[in-house]
């Protein structure tokens, strides 16, 4: 989770989000740096518009929480969500998640 954090904290202070600075900023932050997972988390975000999925991440914890509740409740509505993002946005969110499962 770490790794993620750092990545977020580049994004954030406009630094780029490469092995080097990820790996910076785990150091610093006391815990031991693994390359393996600095490498796939920096290959996992390269076609990730980082703005864009912390946006889309409050909607995507609502939409899962949705079936859910629906489950709870006995009641069986299907909801398709839109499939307007890009093929390889999703590719890089499902390596990235696989990184942290």
């Amino acid at each position: 989770m770490e790794y993620v954090y750092a990545a977020l904290l580049l994004h954030k202070l406009d630094k780029e989000v490469n092995e080097a600075n990820l790996s910076s900023v785990v150091k610093a932050s006391g815990a031991e740096v693994n390359e393996a997972q600095v490498k796939a988390l920096v290959a996992a975000l390269a076609d990730v518009n980082i703005d864009e999925a912390v946006k889309a991440a409050p909607v995507a914890v609502a939409a899962a929480a949705a079936p859910a509740a629906e489950a709870a409740g006995g009641e069986a509505k299907k909801e398709e969500a839109p499939k307007d993002e890009g093929k390889s946005e999703e590719a890089a969110m499902e390596g990235l998640s696989s990184l942290f499962g």
